[in-house]
């Protein structure tokens, strides 16, 4: 069933998961044929008996689903999806811009860290170099460091990204 016939009229929405059941819940999104995206992060893992690789998702109980305003009940009708995010009273979108983002972040290999901590703004900045060229955010003192931020507004939380001073223009 491919719901996603327009790309038009497609927009980019964040879904809150039931815990732990992100990736269930992306695999059953795109067996019906709804695009979806799970941001994950390999992470090294310890045992008491053994240390592993894992994928985990970045932002948990997050999933992202990209489809046109009729095919929101489909999505709450998958097992494992819980509800859509409102922000001021309607469905949020999410720009196409920040999902790009994200997808560049994570194909890139780089220590991220999520925090829901609300920053202050900083500086807006633009990587001019290296592989996260293009990418906009904030630079930001965050752990006595100069921090690269993206903001995730319409999720309440941020991703914070350390780059090297030499690659950033500020605006």
């Amino acid at each position: 069933m491919a719901l996603n016939k327009d790309a038009g009229l497609l927009k980019w929405y964040p879904v809150y998961t039931h815990p732990r059941a992100e990736k269930k819940a992306y695999t059953t999104l795109i067996n019906k044929g709804i695009e979806a995206y799970l941001p994950l992060q390999k992470r090294l893992k310890q045992w008491s008996d053994r240390k592993k690789w894992v994928e985990e998702p970045l932002i948990k109980s997050y999933i992202f689903v990209r489809i046109a305003d009729n095919a929101q009940a489909e999505v709450l009708m998958t097992k494992g999806v819980a509800r859509f995010i409102y922000f001021s009273g309607s469905v949020a979108a999410m720009p196409d811009k920040q999902i790009e983002e994200l997808k560049l972040l994570l194909a890139n290999s780089l220590e991220l860290e999520v925090t829901e901590e609300n920053l202050q703004p900083g500086e807006k900045v633009k990587i001019k170099a290296g592989p996260l060229k293009g990418l906009t955010g904030e630079m930001i003192a965050y752990r006595s460091q100069k921090q690269l931020l993206l903001r995730l507004e319409s999720l309440g939380c941020s991703i914070i990204v350390n780059v090297q001073a030499a690659l950033i223009n500020r605006f």
